[in-house]
C-alpha cells in the first residue's frame, strides 16, 4: 500500500462527501489515487452493511466499555514504541492496521481483506522504518476519519495553502461532537467485543481531546510520553512531509516549518498539562522517551503500578522477547541548525524548564 492509506477503506458516501467538499487535482497521479480509493470504498460500503445486519443481535447484550487506556503525547515522542510494547499484554486489545483500515466491518471482513492487504502493504512505515503489518498496532485516528469524515487529517489530504495543516487548531475536537463521540464509542465497543478485553488506544490527536474523552469514558486512564523538542520537531517535519506526499489529493501540500511545528507542540503540551492536572493520581502517568528507551521493562512496571493495572510475568516475557527481536532497529537522526534550536527554545522554553530538558 504505497499511497492514500489514510483514506483506504472509507465508504463511498463519506469519500464522495470529502471530495465534493474539498475538491481534488485532475493530474494523473491524483486521479489514480482517487480511483484506488473509489474501488476500495465500494467493498467497504458492502461489508459495512453486512456487518450491521449480521452482528446486530450479537452486539446487543455486550456492555460498552468505559475504561480504555489512552497513550497520548505529540507525534514522534515514543508513543508508537509504548503502544507496541503494551499491545503485547494479553489483557488488552488494541486497534491493528486491519481494524483502522476497515473500522466498520472488521468483525466480519478479515478473511477477505487479509490476503489482499498483506500483499499490498509495505513491510515498514515510510517515515521511520518501524515494522508495519496487518496485525501491527495502529492509531485509531485513521479509523475515525473513515467513520466520520471529521479529522484534522482532512487538511493534510486536501491541503489548501502553505501553512502547516495543524496551525489553525486550538484543539482537535470534531465539528460534530455527537456524531464523532458515537463513532469512537462504537469503534471501542466492537473492538472490545472482538476479544472481550480492555481497550488500549494510541492517538496523538487525543492529546488535545482529554475532556471530550472523559465525557465518553469516565474511567479512562492516560499515559503521556514526552521527548526532547530537538528530537521531536525535525522528526515531526519529516513525518508529515512523507505522509502528506503519499496521501494528498491536491498539489499544494508543503513541508511544515520549524516554527509552525514548535507552536503546535507548545499548544499541545500546555493542553496536556492543564487537563492531566485535573485527573486523579491513579488515572494518569507521565514518562519521558528516554526513560522508556533506556529501560523498557522498568518503565512498564512503573506505568502499570501507577495506573493500578495487572502486570504479569507472561507480559514481561513477551516484552523481553520483542525487544530482543528489535535490537537491530536504528532510529532516524536529524541535525538542527543553531537558528532552528533558538526558534524551538523561544517557543517551548517553559517546557524545557518543566521537563528539565538540556538546552
Amino acid at each position: 500500500m504505497n499511497h492514500s492509506y489514510l483514506l483506504a477503506g472509507i465508504s463511498s458516501g463519506k469519500l464522495f462527501r470529502l471530495l465534493f467538499k474539498n475538491g481534488f487535482s485532475i493530474y494523473p497521479k491524483y486521479l489514480f489515487r482517487i480511483l484506488f480509493l473509489l474501488q476500495g470504498s465500494i467493498f467497504a460500503s458492502i461489508f459495512n452493511r453486512i456487518e450491521k445486519i449480521r452482528m446486530a443481535k450479537k452486539l446487543k447484550n455486550y456492555s460498552i466499555p468505559d475504561d480504555p487506556i489512552f497513550i497520548i503525547g505529540h507525534w514522534r515522542t515514543g508513543t508508537t514504541l509504548l503502544h507496541q510494547l503494551m499491545a503485547l499484554d494479553e489483557n488488552l486489545v488494541t486497534p491493528s492496521v486491519f481494524h483502522v483500515s476497515t473500522p466498520e466491518s472488521f468483525l466480519i471482513s478479515e478473511k477477505f481483506y487479509r490476503p489482499a492487504m498483506t500483499k499490498a502493504m509495505k513491510s515498514k512505515r515510510p517515515m521511520d522504518n518501524v515494522k508495519l503489518g496487518f496485525d501491527e498496532p495502529q492509531e485509531e485516528e485513521y479509523a475515525l476519519i473513515k467513520m466520520t469524515a471529521d479529522s484534522p487529517l482532512e487538511k493534510l489530504i486536501f491541503p489548501k495553502g502553505k501553512k502547516y495543516f495543524l496551525s489553525e487548531y486550538a484543539d482537535f475536537n470534531p465539528d460534530n461532537e455527537i456524531k464523532w463521540k458515537r463513532a469512537l464509542q462504537d469503534f471501542c465497543f466492537r473492538l472490545s467485543f472482538s476479544k472481550g478485553k480492555r481497550v488500549l488506544l494510541k492517538n496523538p490527536f487525543h492529546s488535545m481531546r482529554i475532556p471530550l474523552l472523559l465525557e465518553l469514558f469516565h474511567n479512562a486512564k492516560f499515559i503521556h510520553i514526552h521527548r526532547h523538542p530537538y528530537e521531536v520537531v525535525p522528526s515531526t517535519i519529516h513525518m508529515w512531509s512523507v505522509v502528506g506526499k503519499e496521501n494528498k489529493l491536491k498539489r499544494k501540500f508543503e513541508k511544515p516549518k520549524t516554527e509552525e511545528v514548535a507552536i503546535v507542540f507548545d499548544r499541545m503540551l500546555t493542553n496536556i498539562n492543564e487537563n492531566l492536572a485535573c485527573l486523579t493520581e491513579n488515572a494518569k502517568v507521565e514518562m519521558s522517551f528516554k526513560e522508556l528507551e533506556s529501560d523498557p521493562v522498568s518503565a512498564l512496571q512503573h506505568i502499570y503500578n501507577k495506573l493500578e493495572l495487572n502486570y504479569s510475568q507472561d507480559f514481561e516475557a513477551s516484552v523481553k522477547e520483542w525487544l530482543s527481536e528489535m535490537k537491530s532497529y536504528q532510529k532516524n537522526k536529524y541535525a538542527l541548525s543553531e537558528t532552528e534550536k533558538e526558534t524551538i527554545k523561544r517557543i517551548l522554553g517553559k517546557h524545557f524548564i518543566y521537563y528539565n530538558y538540556k538546552q
